[in-house]
């Protein structure tokens, strides 16, 4: 593998099995938090880890804010993992922000990906009344983040994270995603988030042909249920599956039913 793509992404390979298992991560977050879906599926898949550039132990030096311009830039970093690794076929399974790069990646390179797998992604975060859309969010309420996090970037990844996580009952779980949220630099972090949130990639849907689980937890505030029941109408291959959890980051807080779900979906998807 090209070493450059090694180092850039921080890309980790593990386990073993024919069929090959790729983990992206969202926002704040790192490879790290897949660490319960790599315990229960490495013994049979292959697995590929990375941090998206900016994230985790990715090289910061490989960022820049003309290059990472859009969620565009970020699903092409996925394509040269892929050819560097010479996967194809693979099943993406993508949090958050990565949900819609593994969308842009499939439509790029369908010939990548055999299946998406959804945990908490959205193509527009923004309400859009004049589509009956209800992505979550006002634009005032993005434009109060914004100021936030410039004001002061340490308080604001504290409830940030809280919010985000969702158990407040299990306060370890916010610990863990403040530090991977507050290790990110305050610029690429705000530059990121103005990505995510400003973006739309409704019109991306219908053009994605690979088959898809979107799996979807109760009590998000930053993905309702709405979007979920939205990217299932549209998406021609799409498969909703209701989790038993609550909260943006499912994978950490309720491991078992994720890992569930993936398992009856990949079973059920090669049995057919």
């Amino acid at each position: 593998m090209d070493s450059a793509i090694w180092k850039r992404n921080n890309v980790k390979v593990l386990g073993s099995g024919e069929q090959t298992l790729l983990f992206a991560h969202g926002f704040g977050s790192d490879q790290n938090s897949w660490r319960f879906q790599v315990e229960a599926f490495q013994d049979r898949y292959r697995i590929v880890l990375f941090d998206h550039v900016g994230c985790g132990r990715s090289d910061f030096n490989a960022y820049s804010s003309r290059r990472y311009r859009s969620l565009r830039s970020y699903a092409e970093d996925v394509l040269e993992l892929c050819d560097a690794l010479k996967i194809t076929q693979c099943t993406l399974v993508g949090h958050s922000l990565s949900g819609m790069v593994g969308t842009l990646a499939a439509v790029m390179d369908p010939s990548r990906f055999r299946h998406l797998v959804f945990v908490k992604a959205s193509p527009r975060y923004l309400n859009d009344p004049a589509q009956d859309y209800v992505g979550g969010f006002e634009q005032s309420q993005i434009d109060a983040l914004y100021e936030s996090m410039a004001a002061c970037f340490v308080s604001w990844a504290s409830g940030f994270a809280a919010a985000a996580m969702g158990n407040p009952e299990r306060p370890e779980l916010t610990q863990e995603f403040i530090r991977t949220l507050s290790s990110m630099r305050p610029d690429i972090a705000r530059s990121v988030a103005r990505i995510i949130f400003q973006s739309d990639h409704r019109e991306e849907l219908p053009r994605l042909r690979t088959p898809t689980l979107i799996l979807q937890a109760g009590e998000d505030f930053a993905v309702p249920d709405s979007v979920a029941q939205y990217m299932a109408r549209h998406i021609p291959k799409a498969t909703l599956v209701s989790i038993p959890a609550r909260g943006h980051l499912p994978h950490l807080s309720a491991p078992q039913a994720v890992n569930e779900a993936l398992d009856a979906y990949l079973t059920s998807s090669a049995a057919a």
